[in-house]
């Protein structure tokens, strides 16, 4: 069976047009990744689980940040290329990267060292214009932000 994860693609209006917030996964082996690296925020499903509140759940966890379901946009489900299925909704909002505090995970660092280490689970989170955030995404999530630059057109928001 697939994975299935869920996320919140976070968006303000910027100066520029409309943003994203981004973040980028902790630990050593992204350390020195960027472009192609950078996620929404997101998590696993438990089994029978609303997919709506695991994607708040996860930004929670991620950022530190509680979020409010008002008017999410359904953004619907990509494949990213593990088989990973990542359904997404957007909510306008806004956060102050300088306060995301990420949970964490322990690692076995270095390899084989028999030593664990503790990571956050993202290590920062950026807002980015549109066009910004396509190039720094997973690749399939890119997809999430013409949804989204697609509903804005539609509906001005």
């Amino acid at each position: 069976m697939a994975r299935r994860s869920a996320g919140i693609l976070l968006y303000r209006e910027g100066a520029d047009g409309l943003e994203v917030l981004l973040v980028h996964p902790g630990g050593p082996f992204w350390a020195k990744k960027d472009l192609g690296a950078w996620s929404i925020p997101k998590g696993e499903c438990e089994q029978g689980e609303d997919p709506l509140a695991c994607a708040l759940r996860e930004f929670e966890e991620e950022t530190g940040t509680t979020l409010e379901a008002a008017d999410p946009v359904e953004l619907g489900t990509i494949v990213q290329r593990g088989g990973k299925q990542v359904t997404a909704w957007a909510l306008a909002g806004d956060l102050d990267v300088e306060s995301v505090r990420s949970n964490t995970f322990t690692l076995q660092w270095p390899p084989r060292s028999g030593r664990e280490a503790e990571f956050p689970e993202i290590d920062r989170a950026e807002w980015f214009g549109l066009d910004e955030a396509r190039e720094k995404l997973i690749p399939a999530q890119a997809e999430l932000v013409d949804r989204l630059a697609a509903h804005a057109a539609a509906y001005g928001s």
